[in-house]
């Protein structure tokens, strides 16, 4: 199942809300992706539906494995991309902003080639 690029988004950022802060909250999503409420109640209703979150009683969102998965890949994706990025020169916050929209489009070839290249590098 192919699943779009703001879901995408949707579960790297709650990754990195799990790494930062050891729970992941709607209200935290929102503003994090500078989203609105009702945006992200949208979002993890279909995230839900698909098997990729789950929330608690408390509203507390958790990444199933499905998620977790892609989250990492995004996230991994978003990483490589942004320090390579900034080793051919390119400033922080515009290489984390191109990388961004780098991650959803750039075939697994080309990733992995990048990849290999930034790790011969240091």
């Amino acid at each position: 199942m192919k699943i779009q690029k703001s879901a995408q988004d949707y579960l790297e950022t709650m990754l990195m809300l799990q790494q930062s802060k050891g729970y992941i909250r709607s209200i935290d999503v929102a503003e994090q992706l500078g989203v609105t409420k009702p945006s992200v109640s949208y979002a993890t209703k279909r995230l839900r539906e698909n098997g990729y979150i789950t929330m608690d009683s408390d509203g507390l969102i958790s990444l199933t494995k499905a998620g977790m998965e892609i989250a990492q890949t995004m996230f991994e994706r978003h990483t490589v991309l942004t320090e390579f990025l900034i080793r051919l020169g390119v400033d922080e916050e515009t290489a984390r902003e191109d990388a961004c929209k780098m991650e959803h489009d750039i075939s697994q070839q080309t990733f992995d080639a990048l990849r290999r290249h930034a790790e011969q590098k240091k």
